[in-house]
């Protein structure tokens, strides 16, 4: 191997690693508002119900700030490496669309649609060689939030909130059936979505437990047993 041919190779992996660390600083950063907004989300757990809006309210912010990580990343990465790059940032993406639905969820009692979480995170089609939100990780954003919501049916009832976790039952009961008409080839995301009959036996048997001291009514729909 000739030293033109060794310049030349050193040139290129040099420029690799100052890439990579200008990716792992946008990363880190990236990191730290979803840290934020899984800190200030876990209070849910502890705050009345009439305080809840205002506590989605501080998260916001934080939330919208993550489409200037998004762009700053899918301006560093080259073109069509995307597959390459994805997991230095693949659970801080994860994060951020689950505490998307989560709030979603709390404002509205909707579920946040997969279009929905990439204009959240300010993704643009033409980043789809580059940065975009995979329909994988949408999806283990979904598991972690009825992961999250099996815990507020719980906490909901300690703070006096009898109703949240019929609502959250109802919610998370059509969550379950629309991705069981799923084809998961995926094996993590498979056992992840296994384990929900875990989560809904938790909320199922808090419902239970207020229907039957009678601390507020079931619905016909939403057995609860």
């Amino acid at each position: 191997m000739d030293t033109s041919e060794l310049d030349r190779l050193n040139a290129l992996l040099d420029r690799d690693v100052e890439l990579r660390e200008k990716v792992k600083d946008q990363v880190n950063e990236f990191d730290k508002k979803t840290r934020t907004m899984s800190g200030l989300l876990n209070k849910i757990h502890s705050t009345p119900p009439e305080s809840i809006p205002a506590l989605l309210e501080s998260v916001r912010p934080t939330l919208s700030s993550c489409q200037s990580v998004t762009a700053a990343i899918a301006e560093l990465v080259p073109e069509n490496q995307y597959w390459r790059w994805k997991d230095m940032w693949s659970n801080s993406m994860r994060t951020a669309v689950f505490a998307a639905a989560l709030m979603e969820y709390l404002s509205n009692r909707r579920l946040l649609s997969l279009a929905q979480a990439s204009e959240t995170l300010g993704m643009k089609a033409e980043w789809s060689d580059r940065m975009t939100l995979p329909v994988e990780d949408y999806l283990h954003s979904l598991i972690s939030l009825v992961n999250e919501l099996s815990r507020l049916a719980v906490n909901s009832v300690t703070l006096g909130n009898f109703e949240e976790p019929i609502k959250i039952s109802m919610f998370v009961k059509e969550l379950f059936a629309g991705f069981s008409m799923l084809n998961l080839k995926n094996d993590t995301l498979r056992r992840r979505f296994d384990s929900l009959k875990y989560d809904i036996k938790k909320i199922e048997e808090v419902v239970y437990d207020v229907s039957l001291r009678k601390l507020a009514e079931v619905p016909q729909s939403t057995p609860s047993t």
